[in-house]
């Protein structure tokens, strides 16, 4: 569902996050959520460590 996003889409997300938050507020919020993938990432990759190791 992600890959479908076209790059005329992206620019508008983008439009309003920036009417939204502000240009000040708007690097503060990308890095906020990269961070909260990276830490995504990182509980999912434990997850399926331990589960691994419990099934075996």
């Amino acid at each position: 569902m992600i890959g479908n996003i076209s790059s005329s889409e992206l620019v508008v997300v983008g439009f309003v996050l920036f009417l939204l938050f502000g240009g000040k507020k708007l690097p503060e919020l990308t890095r906020g959520l990269i961070d909260s993938i990276k830490q995504f990432r990182t509980a999912f990759k434990e997850g399926a460590e331990s589960k691994d190791k419990e099934l075996k």
